[in-house]
């Protein structure tokens, strides 16, 4: 049986089935990506919202999303596309774009302030294929093209679309193997090596949202921000990190929101170690 190369889960899928994201399938004993080319949502975007702070600011961006997830974060904000169960319905109702079409909007766009596209809203790389033919597309036509991830993916993916990628923002969610694996059934040591990895090829910046409880902990931020200041070293560049307010949402409604203080808060501890650190939903 095919097993799926994408992630850490190497999900073993059978002819017609789909993996754990949702977005991946078997068709003639290849693993292919089911939601190549179906949208669920588009819109042009600051690139702030991104977010991104240092990377062409000002500027305005074509942001795309499809459908599935290859993590289980119980805040999700995009929970409608990602892995909701209306979110599986859109294998079959999710308007289909090639390429060449998504480029050729880009590209119409120039006009108000364009300068590309954005591959964000669910997580891009299950479908990294689109990402990368639509990228490649995109740089021939002189724009640029930035990715939002959770960074849970192989490296043989992030070959397959950096030399097309000019700007990542990160999620970096939280500095323990506890929260990525018991909490977002992720893998801790992927999204460090993904990061690894982006950081030598294009504009990096990282996300945290602060989670009452979960993430919170000035100790957890020292140790964060250290292991971003040691890669700022290696990299020879600066990665900006954004901390960011949770609201209440989704599955994880029985927290209250973070308090504005301890977002401040762990900014000044972030930048005991980093230069650039923004506070974010405050």
């Amino acid at each position: 049986m095919p097993i799926c190369d994408v992630c850490f889960r190497h999900c073993k899928i059978e002819e017609g089935a789909t993996g754990f994201c949702g977005a991946r399938t078997c068709r003639n004993e290849q693993i292919v990506a089911a939601n190549y080319g179906k949208l669920t949502s588009a819109a042009l975007d600051p690139i702030e919202k991104k977010p991104l702070k240092m990377f062409r600011p000002g500027k305005m961006i074509l942001s795309v999303g499809s459908y599935g997830c290859n993590l289980r974060c119980p805040f999700c904000q995009n929970s409608e596309i990602s892995w909701s169960q209306k979110a599986f319905e859109f294998q079959n109702t999710a308007e289909i774009y090639t390429p060449e079409e998504i480029v050729q909007s880009a590209t119409e766009l120039r006009d108000r302030g364009n300068i590309g596209i954005a591959f964000t809203y669910n997580e891009p790389l299950i479908g990294y294929e689109f990402v990368r033919d639509t990228a490649k597309l995109s740089k021939e036509a002189g724009m640029e093209n930035v990715l939002v991830t959770n960074g849970t993916a192989t490296l043989k993916v992030l070959e397959e679309i950096s030399p097309y990628i000019d700007a990542m923002n990160i999620d970096l969610k939280a500095f323990t193997n506890r929260f990525y694996k018991d909490f977002i059934g992720g893998d801790f040591q992927m999204v460090q090596d993904f990061i690894k990895g982006a950081a030598q090829s294009c504009h990096v910046e990282l996300t945290t949202l602060i989670i009452p409880g979960e993430n919170d902990s000035e100790q957890e931020m020292r140790e964060l921000s250290g292991w971003v200041a040691a890669l700022e070293k290696q990299a020879g560049k600066k990665i900006p990190l954004h901390i960011t307010r949770f609201f209440p949402r989704f599955k994880l409604t029985d927290k209250e929101p973070t308090p504005v203080s301890t977002i401040l808060q762990l900014v000044e501890v972030a930048k005991e170690n980093l230069e650039f650190v923004f506070p974010g939903n405050v």
